[in-house]
């Protein structure tokens, strides 16, 4: 089952349930007692459908029946401030019935391994990008050409060499959009489209979160990010590859000269956690794509897979025409969790071979356990 995302945003609502539904009633403030059919009644959701919601309308109120039927289902709630950049972000605990497993696999990961993990992940982030920039082939090769260079924890930040190249190359020559353009994350005072970027990594962002809580992992030990104050640090991690395919759509807002945070713009945005996304032989939409990533990180820790299957941005290249049906995973649903469902709409090339793509060398081979 592929999760649905739900943004609130053009008017005030109020948030509750029944049989199993979440109601989303125009009102602007709590009603005593809820009749049957409510008059004010805007729309119904199925829980269990329901991936990521988006709250985006500071008069919105919620009923405490209602966030708990959303943790209850493993529902990711986003909250957005005055600027309308999410600010908050809540997540069910685990009900992973192998919790104790996992925060000890987690917690007894390796350097080494740690290092490698860090590598594919950076590795695929920058191929990603690459691949973003086929309208400038000589910044594509220069990327392309680092990528294969990244070593096992990235000692020499190609992550950070690479970002230097390829923010002023992906929106280079477009309208509107200040050049050259520099990337400066979280700061309210930047210039477009910093905003679409902050926004569609936050969204982005707590899908993998609540992959992650779902898997039994702890989000707080990350990788490479290691922030005291940041209860999110392995969803920063995993979530770096990704990242270019907000970079692709934000692109393609800004040509049209779309940079404003308004309804339809956010809109956009959030379609990309149904967009494609690859993940070793097969691919599906983003969010479940996501669940298929974080059961390959979780199969490395465990000792049970040599390479991480890191996603990657689908545009339809060539050698992709022929699907099948992806395979049906009964280990997915138990390495993700318990509440969750072998999702549908995978599907698997049956060129596996097309791409030749190989898995980064690796300077310390030493498993996770």
């Amino acid at each position: 089952m592929i999760r649905r995302t739900v943004e609130i945003s053009r008017e005030p609502a109020h948030l509750a349930t029944r049989d199993e539904q979440l109601l989303i009633l125009r009102c602007e403030r709590e009603p005593q007692r809820l009749p049957a059919r409510p008059a004010n009644l805007a729309g119904s959701i199925p829980i269990e459908d329901l991936g990521v919601l988006v709250v985006d309308e500071r008069d919105t109120t919620y009923s405490h029946a209602a966030l708990v039927k959303l943790a209850e289902h493993g529902s990711a709630l986003v909250v957005c401030g005055r600027d309308h950049q999410p600010c908050g972000l809540y997540l069910p605990l685990s009900t992973n019935t192998q919790l104790l497993d996992r925060l000890d696999a987690q917690l007894s990961a390796s350097k080494p391994c740690l290092k490698r993990l860090w590598q594919a992940i950076v590795t695929a982030k920058i191929k990603a990008q690459a691949e973003n920039l086929s309208h400038d082939p000589a910044s594509q090769s220069r990327l392309r050409a680092l990528a294969a260079r990244v070593r096992s924890g990235d000692p020499d930040n190609a992550e950070a060499t690479a970002a230097q190249r390829y923010w002023p190359a992906l929106f280079a020559g477009i309208e509107r959009v200040g050049q050259p353009f520099r990337r400066r994350p979280g700061d309210r005072d930047a210039a477009p489209p910093n905003n679409l970027l902050d926004y569609g990594y936050a969204v982005l962002r707590a899908a993998v979160a609540r992959a992650i809580i779902a898997a039994g992992l702890l989000p707080a030990l990350g990788i490479k990010h290691r922030r005291r104050d940041n209860p999110f640090c392995l969803a920063d991690d995993l979530v770096e590859p990704l990242r270019p395919m907000i970079d692709w759509k934000v692109r393609a807002l800004a040509q049209r000269g779309a940079l404003g945070l308004d309804q339809p713009t956010k809109a956009e945005l959030l379609l990309q956690l149904s967009a494609p996304v690859r993940v070793g032989d097969g691919f599906g939409p983003a969010q479940v794509a996501i669940g298929r990533y974080i059961a390959s990180f979780v199969r490395v820790l465990l000792g049970e897979q040599d390479a991480l299957e890191v996603p990657v941005p689908w545009y339809g290249q060539t050698g992709d025409e022929r699907l099948t049906e992806f395979d049906d995973d009964p280990e997915l649903s138990t390495l993700i969790g318990t509440n969750e469902e072998r999702p549908e709409g995978w599907h698997e090339s049956r060129r596996r071979s097309q791409t030749g793509q190989k898995p980064p060398e690796v300077e310390d081979d030493r498993p996770c356990t």
